[in-house]
């Protein structure tokens, strides 16, 4: 039996699955002119079929937890130029992260055709705060961790709510100026703009006033939203100290005026280019304007991109130090669009984003069949996707809403279109899809230049790719990494075979060879809940190696805005009380039920498939001793004797002869190196024993015959293995939970004095809605007994990459 190696396996299905990914990018990048920026736009483009871009979206069941409780979640993943859904990783890697960036939950989510689901139990003694929620895959951390998906949730800890001290109040400011394009230059014109945020974190409101280093006022300026706002300045000097402002933060009603503040301004640059948008004369038109310095190159180049696609190239020539272009916004994709600014050098000078808003967004309707609802009724709604092109995957989430979870989960429209462009958290989002207006134009562009960032290190992109990237895709389960090094140093150990095995009743091996930097990569497959992984060499050819498994989980934080602090607040009492009692009372009266895993598929036929020879020793008169059962039982397998012990000979039934050194021999799925260990083994533990009588290719790998035996529970039976073989606890993907919910279809289901408290009524994300025409999808689940007013949220993405979201509300009234 011949295989190729496994190493070249992974190596040929990147290289075949990148180049086919290279499509994903939009045929429109193939029509862009290769050469009009003199091949700069055309090294644009090949770097991105190289390095596809992917995205992850993970929507959340609901925004505030107890701890005890479990988080639901439901991952989409995306790629290309329109976002389409993406099947690049097969792996997603999930965290919950403290407002030290410390991981308190981890998760490996299988992806299958471009979705995935999960969930997290919060521990109960977690503590109340905010936590942030992240999410990537392997491929993903080539593009560093900005490119993760981020969420913030609120965790309340009610065993601990009315003993935590609030953070004690500030009245202190702090200010961030960003010069549009990315710099001052003095003499160019240029808009500023700017976030005042309090302590923690909050845009606050506030004006403040500018001034030159003489301490004159050159411009004023308000707050619009969310703390940001912006103003016009033309720089008169440079320098690190030119401009200062001084900011007074609004009072509030009775309250005395704060004390103002003063912050310094960006340094002044002497020379350099300034970028400016702003709409033209002429509706559905832009103006694109470019400044520069008198001495500078006159000749600059504009590429206009947005997901890896270059939808506008242009050399532009400064005539008096000033060029202005006009663009239909129609011929920009919609989203997020950068314009950046080269020198004929290739050099990045300066980055403009603008935002076209998503007009062909997936138009979700989810609708409950009344509007209130009685304890324990059912509830059946209808949900559709009216305008999905193609077949939509979609997921539902419905819970109580009260004064605790008032904030809402970010949406997969606004995070494909905006959000995820931007870095740090948006309030309010979808004011920005739906507003309209000057204000609300000029607010949109005050958070451009506020959380704008270039996704690119532009060094990277023009540099020619000459290697594999550091990190591939995950295509067919987690890959398993290890490193070799020589013991008491750190040098690589290249060239070396190692093994990577689990006891099992499943007999499972890998091996690899170590590349130059002493890297190994098994890839399992999906492997599933908590494993113990042993990794070893063959001490034939190498016995003093030092072996260490590496933590497949980012090491990388993006720069994000500290979260902001949670306060316990007292008016919130009441609430943390019913909450905490409905907590308890689900945890005691649902016991197990919300502990359901689903079952899932595995593969019970050996990595070696059909042996030449099984015996199962129970059919067979029983010996005590190893060296009689092969004697007796097993004629393809000779035993020899000799000065340094036992040696097993396989038989090459190819050749019809011996093979002279020993076969590989397993244990439950583990190589046994030492047959005389083996050799004393009790076999009285054996259930079964295959044999391979020929030559066997595991990758780059041979075996001379193969002698696999079995205990009656895949745990070794208490072998004693070689010290230097090295075990580690190991957690593979995640096992699927089930989403429990109580029916009361019968009166004595509905009479049932078992209370039913629950928050979250209802969790689906599964739920798939056909192609154009297609019929709403009814799904149904039950009230339960606490009153209040209920949240339907839908969210979802269908095959051509169109995203929408859906909120609606119900009503369960009081028990008569």
């Amino acid at each position: 039996m011949l295989r190729l190696p496994d190493s070249s396996f992974s190596t040929c299905r990147t290289i075949l699955l990148l180049a086919g990914l290279s499509g994903l990018i939009n045929v429109a990048a193939a029509q862009a002119p290769l050469d009009s920026l003199g091949g700069l736009t055309g090294q644009f483009n090949r770097q991105g079929r190289q390095m596809p871009r992917e995205e992850l979206f993970l929507h959340l069941d609901r925004p505030l937890y107890l701890s005890g409780e479990t988080m639901w979640f439901k991952l989409y993943a995306t790629g290309g130029a329109e976002a389409k859904p993406q099947a690049l990783s097969s792996v997603a890697y999930v965290e919950v992260l403290d407002a030290s960036r410390q991981p308190v939950l981890r998760g490996k989510v299988p992806l299958r055709e471009a979705t995935g689901q999960g969930t997290f139990l919060l521990p109960s003694s977690l503590p109340s705060g905010r936590y942030t929620v992240r999410a990537y895959t392997r491929w993903m951390q080539n593009f560093g961790p900005e490119a993760y998906f981020h969420s913030t949730v609120t965790v309340l800890n009610t065993f601990a709510a009315s003993g935590a001290v609030p953070a004690p109040d500030s009245a202190a400011l702090a200010a961030q100026f960003f010069p549009e394009g990315g710099e001052l230059v003095r003499g160019l014109r240029s808009k500023v703009a700017f976030k005042i945020t309090d302590k923690r974190g909050r845009g606050v409101a506030a004006t403040g006033t500018v001034l030159d280093a003489q301490g004159a006022a050159v411009a004023t300026f308000s707050t619009r939203r969310g703390g940001m706002g912006s103003f016009e300045l033309t720089p008169a000097a440079s320098g690190s100290g030119a401009y200062s402002a001084v900011i007074n933060r609004a009072a509030g009603p009775g309250q005395a005026r704060p004390l103002a503040f003063t912050s310094r301004l960006p340094t002044v640059r002497e020379q350099g280019y300034v970028l400016s948008i702003s709409p033209a004369a002429s509706p559905g038109q832009l103006t694109l304007r470019v400044q520069g310095t008198t001495g500078q190159p006159a000749t600059v180049l504009l590429l206009g991109h947005a997901r890896q696609h270059a939808s506008l190239a242009r050399p532009v020539q400064l005539q008096n130090g000033q060029a202005q272009i006009t663009i239909n916004q129609s011929e920009l994709p919609e989203g997020v669009s950068r314009f950046t600014l080269f020198s004929e050098t290739r050099q990045p000078l300066a980055e403009r984003l603008y935002f076209r808003r998503p007009s062909h967004n997936l138009n979700l309707a989810a609708r409950p069949d009344q509007a209130n609802y009685a304890p324990r009724s059912k509830v059946n709604l209808a949900v559709a996707a009216a305008n999905a092109a193609a077949t939509a995957s979609l997921s539902v989430a419905v819970y109580r809403l009260d004064s605790l979870s008032a904030t809402t989960v970010p949406t997969i429209d606004q995070y494909l279109g905006l959000t995820s462009e931007l870095r740090g958290g948006v309030e309010n989002p979808g004011y920005y899809f739906t507003a309209t207006g000057p204000e609300a134009e000029a607010a949109t562009d005050d958070l451009l230049l506020v959380q704008g960032w270039s996704r690119f290190k532009w060094a990277d992109v023009l540099r020619p790719v000459t290697g594999p990237p550091a990190f591939q895709p995950e295509l067919y389960g987690p890959v398993v990494q290890a490193r070799l090094t020589r013991a008491g140093t750190n040098a690589p150990q290249p060239n070396i075979t190692a093994y990577l095995s689990s006891p099992s009743r499943v007999v499972r091996l890998y091996s690899d060879y170590s590349d130059a930097s002493g890297l190994l990569r098994f890839e399992p497959g999906n492997l599933y809940g908590p494993q113990s992984l042993m990794l070893q060499t063959d001490p034939r050819q190498d016995s003093t190696s030092r072996i260490t498994l590496l933590d497949p989980y980012s090491e990388q934080f993006a720069a994000r805005p500290a979260l902001p602090a949670f306060d316990v607040a007292a008016r919130f009492r009441a609430d943390y009380a019913r909450r905490h009692l409905q907590a308890q009372v689900q945890t005691v009266f649902a016991g197990k039920k919300f502990d359901r895993y689903q079952v899932m598929p595995t593969d019970s036929v050996p990595f070696y498939g059909r042996p030449d020879a099984t015996y199962r020793l129970d059919d067979y008169t029983r010996f005590k001793v190893m060296e009689e059962v092969l004697r007796e039982y097993v004629p393809s397998v000779v035993v020899r004797i000799r000065n340094d012990g036992f040696h097993l000979m396989a038989t090459d039934m190819l050749n019809r002869s011996l093979f002279q050194e020993n076969p590989m021999v397993l244990l439950d799925g583990v190589p046994v190196f030492n047959i005389n260990k083996m050799m004393a083994m009790d076999p009285l533990k054996i259930q079964r024993l295959d044999v391979i009588n020929s030559r066997y290719f595991q990758g780059e790998t041979a075996y001379n015959g193969l002698l696999s035996l079995r205990t009656y529970q895949g745990n070794l039976e208490g072998f004693q293995l070689d010290p230097r073989v090295l075990i580690q606890e190991y957690e593979g993907l995640q096992e699927q939970r089930e989403f429990y919910a109580p029916r009361y279809d019968t009166p004595e289901q509905q009479r049932s004095r078992r209370p039913d408290m629950r928050e979250l009524l209802y969790w689906n994300p599964a739920v798939t809605v056909a192609g154009p025409g297609a019929a709403p999808q009814t799904l149904e689940f039950f009230t339960g007994d606490q009153p209040g007013r209920y949240l339907v949220e839908v969210q979802g993405l269908d095959a051509s990459g169109a995203a929408g979201s859906s909120r609606t509300t119900f009503e369960v009234q009081p028990a008569l």
